[in-house]
């Protein structure tokens, strides 16, 4: 996966959560970014989830 691809935990549980998806594509690329680098360290679905509600 390259630098600047959204990991396909994240963009499911983005699926998951409308509003996290809408807020999330209207962050400023830089801030997209350093979401998904914050992903490297999830190892499950659950903390996924809770980490897209942090988007909120």
């Amino acid at each position: 996966m390259k630098k600047d691809e959204m990991p396909l935990g994240l963009g499911m549980a983005l699926a998951m959560n409308p509003e996290a998806m809408q807020k999330f594509a209207l962050l400023p690329e830089a801030k997209k970014q350093e979401i998904i680098s914050g992903t490297h360290a999830i190892s499950s679905k659950e903390e996924m989830r809770q980490y897209v509600e942090t988007i909120l």
